[in-house]
């Protein structure tokens, strides 16, 4: 039987609109965060952080961004794909390279306008995130399309981005002080824990059953 290949494209439309939409925001938080502070002054330069800066810091580091073309390689993988090997690592790999072309994308077209400069400017950077779209996109999207299976290689597809942040936030903690940086570290940490957390309860949820349905067959 052939698939229908519609749910494909759908998914890879959707894929793409989510890219957008997320290094459009990305660019925005940028946008609003470092014009609000005012660099003149040192309790603003030392100790000052806002809401805004909070979430640039935390969209525009690059868990995030690796975390979005994980994401999209799960959204692009059906669930009936689970088995189907090579289908499944396929379509996530290109869902995760497609998310990231378009976030790319969308940043450096956001930023033409909001800092009124000519399309060209950024078209040094844009090619260079480009290539590591190319490179990176299709390793987290596999990763991503690896979340739906079941066992050990689901659960460590799931905590690849969060433990990923975590570390990250201890070797490259982002923000223009101590104090942003201290924030942003605990939001991320909390939340890889909460996550790790939440897959491990219910991975050894499953086995218990597993291993009780075994049981109760032997009898």
């Amino acid at each position: 039987m052939i698939d229908n290949p519609r749910p494909g494209w759908k998914s890879l439309v959707g894929v793409l609109a989510a890219g957008a939409v997320f290094g459009a925001a990305t660019s925005l938080a940028n946008a609003v965060a470092h014009p609000s502070v005012d660099l003149e002054s040192r309790e603003a330069t030392t100790n000052g952080w806002s809401f805004v800066e909070i979430v640039s810091v935390l969209l525009d580091s690059g868990w995030a961004w690796a975390g979005l073309a994980v994401l999209a390689g799960f959204l692009a993988t059906r669930a009936k794909q689970r088995g189907l090997g090579a289908r499944a690592l396929g379509r996530g790999a290109v869902a995760g390279v497609v998310s990231l072309l378009a976030a790319t994308a969308a940043y450096y077209a956001v930023d033409t306008v909001v800092h009124d400069v000519p399309l060209g400017s950024y078209g040094y950077d844009t090619a260079f995130w480009w290539a590591a779209s190319v490179l990176l996109g299709p390793i987290l999207g596999a990763i991503g399309s690896c979340a739906r299976r079941p066992g050990m290689i689901g659960v460590l597809a799931k905590v690849t981005v969060p433990v990923g942040a975590a570390v990250q936030m201890v070797v490259m903690p982002p923000g223009r002080n101590e104090v942003i940086t201290t924030i942003g570290q605990w939001i991320v940490w909390t939340t890889a824990v909460v996550i790790i957390g939440v897959v491990a309860v219910r991975f050894l949820g499953v086995q218990r059953q597993r291993n009780y349905s075994r049981g109760a067959d032997s009898l």
